[in-house]
């Protein structure tokens, strides 16, 4: 008797276990029909700095910004449309543009990529050698983060900098693979060796690629500021700062001229630059190395938004 209902007891713990292992397979197996059916997920991140000055060398011969014209939205669309063929069972969650900006105040140029869908602007800061300062560590934090929230399978990360490598490996160490997009060089390499070696893949765009988007600016007019020029008054300097601050009011808007006033007295390299450009065709007169009227031009360009707000 006692062994008829040992063996009972036995076969009744063995229908349990197996029960137990069907709903776990059960379960198991829905879980994993789930996730086929999520599609991957990939992020363009793009160093701004890199692809300035790269792409400038190789399509207009320079790295100088000021000397060339990038259609940023173009290019960009071109960048997803690529990212769409490469990556052709994935979905793209965004393109992160990375940019430097004095006091991490957006220029003109920044706020208009910022305004474009599927694009996410973030500044890191500008020295006083235009040299991008902060730049690396948020491509670092944002990859990271990303991958370890399996937000992102695949990043597709256009840039050169051998500071970038920590960034790969802690994204890599979540999972993601990250694939190293890189520039033409007309000589030798623009993208750091230990960069290359980290990276899952590497891609190399050409001139072909980045012509559309990249055309060299207009030699612009140079004035002299000779012994017989007439040298205009601070008051005349000022007045023009006012008029060119009128004149962008009713070009740009309210919005894209109120994003300037957190940084007064300062303007960003890329405002200030054509504002000079725009006093010195309207006066016919050369500004350059004379403070005390480039300071007049700018308290006359201040004096006019600060009217306004």
């Amino acid at each position: 008797m006692d062994n008829v209902e040992h063996g009972s007891a036995d076969h009744g713990a063995a229908a349990h276990i197996s029960a137990q292992l069907e709903r776990a397979n059960g379960l198991l197996e829905r879980v994993l029909a789930e996730v086929a059916k999520t599609p991957s997920t990939h992020a363009i991140f793009v160093d701004a700095g890199y692809l300035y000055a790269a792409a400038g060398r190789l399509a207009a011969g320079t790295e100088d910004r000021r000397s060339f014209d990038l259609d940023a939205e173009g290019l960009i669309e071109a960048l997803i449309d690529k990212a769409r063929t490469i990556f052709a069972d994935s979905r793209l969650l965004r393109v992160y543009w990375y940019d430097g900006a004095r006091r991490r105040i957006h220029t003109t140029e920044q706020q208009s990529i910022a305004e474009l869908p599927d694009v996410k602007v973030r500044l890191g800061n500008l020295n006083a050698n235009n040299q991008q300062k902060g730049v690396d560590s948020l491509i670092r934090s944002d990859l990271e983060s990303l991958a370890r929230h399996r937000a992102i399978s695949d990043a597709a990360l256009i840039g050169g900098d051998e500071d970038l490598v920590s960034a790969v490996e802690a994204a890599q160490g979540y999972g993601a693979r990250v694939h190293l997009w890189g520039i033409e060089a007309p000589d030798g390499r623009n993208q750091a060796e230990p960069l290359l070696w980290e990276v899952d893949s590497q891609r190399t765009f050409d001139l072909d690629f980045f012509k559309p988007y990249v055309s060299r600016r207009a030699a612009t007019t140079t004035y002299e500021a000779g012994p017989d020029a007439q040298r205009p008054t601070r008051e005349d300097v000022r007045f023009v700062g006012a008029q060119i601050a009128a004149k962008w009011l009713a070009a740009r808007g309210r919005e894209a001229m109120v994003g300037l006033l957190p940084g007064h007295p300062y303007l960003p390299g890329s405002v200030d630059q054509e504002l000079l450009v725009e006093a010195e065709r309207m006066l016919q007169y050369s500004l350059r190395g004379q403070s005390d009227l480039r300071r007049a031009l700018r308290d006359g360009f201040w004096d006019h938004l600060r009217t306004q707000y």
